[in-house]
């Protein structure tokens, strides 16, 4: 009996080493674990708020224009867990400026640029991402000749890699959108852009290297340009023009096109040409 006695004795104080080991463990790891993407946007969300000043008569005002994030992948697979949220349906950009909007503040010309790092930097003030915030000089707009405004140009787009709706296309607009799926909307199922030239959902490999809001176009009516614009794309924008590519940095003023430039959008590609009629000509 005392033999037996013993025996659960020691079964119970192993059982509640085991416990008080195990409850340690989750303790630390509750205390060390990284934050989830959806926290880190957040986080920086909070550190935008807490940067909003009073501008007077019920005013506020943001002081800076561009937001430079740097966050920690250390593998491909945290970098797309973090890409699918900071640059997906509603990306880091978007969110911040509608926190700013609806704080009453002005941001026309503001720029965030994000930037994947493998290892934590020495002065940031967070484990996992860093803030800065700055207020550049943007340049001002050249002058310019004026433009025969009976010229229209139209931009020619032949799909050459890539799955879309139709194989070439043809505008004659202000912007192109160009993207994966026609209509993107937000996790509450609201409308937050058509693209104009839409590479189709699940069309194999090449079509999913294309975000939702990839890219765009913008035609510039004083000089008659066309120049590409990164819109925060999970793989990349460029252009490749007399055997070289040409990065499109997130958040810059674009890159002027060239007719019978070649858009590259992760593994998809398009070609452009130009081509300029006369209004009111048969």
């Amino acid at each position: 009996m005392i033999r037996r006695m013993d025996i659960l004795g020691k079964a119970r104080r192993l059982e509640s080493r085991i416990t008080a080991t195990l409850d340690k463990a989750a303790k630390e790891f509750v205390h060390s674990g990284e934050r989830e993407p959806l926290e880190i946007v957040h986080a920086i969300l909070d550190i935008v708020d807490r940067e909003i000043q009073p501008g007077g008569r019920g005013k506020r005002i943001f002081p800076f224009n561009r937001i430079d994030v740097s966050v920690v992948a250390p593998s491909r697979e945290a970098r797309g867990r973090l890409e699918a949220i900071l640059e997906g349906d509603t990306p880091l950009t978007a969110r911040i400026a509608e926190r700013l909007q609806s704080a009453g503040c002005s941001v026309p010309d503001l720029v965030v640029a994000i930037e994947y790092v493998g290892r934590t930097h020495k002065d940031w003030r967070a484990k996992e991402f860093d803030v800065t915030l700055s207020r550049v000089a943007v340049p001002e707009q050249p002058v310019v000749a004026a433009v025969d405004e009976s010229k229209v140009v139209r931009i020619e787009i032949t799909v050459s890699r890539g799955t879309t709706e139709q194989r070439s296309y043809s505008f004659a607009a202000r912007r192109i959108d160009i993207g994966r799926c026609t209509d993107v909307r937000d996790s509450r199922h609201r409308l937050v852009r058509t693209n104009h030239v839409a590479f189709t959902e699940g069309s194999g490999d090449v079509n999913q290297t294309v975000s939702r809001q990839h890219a765009h176009i913008e035609h510039e009516p004083r000089t008659g340009l066309f120049r590409l614009h990164d819109d925060g794309s999970g793989h990349g924008t460029g252009i490749v023009r007399d055997g070289r590519t040409l990065d499109v940095p997130r958040g810059s003023r674009g890159v002027r096109l060239q007719s019978g430039d070649e858009i590259v959008l992760g593994e998809a590609r398009l070609r452009v040409r130009f081509q300029t009629t006369k209004t009111g000509s048969p």
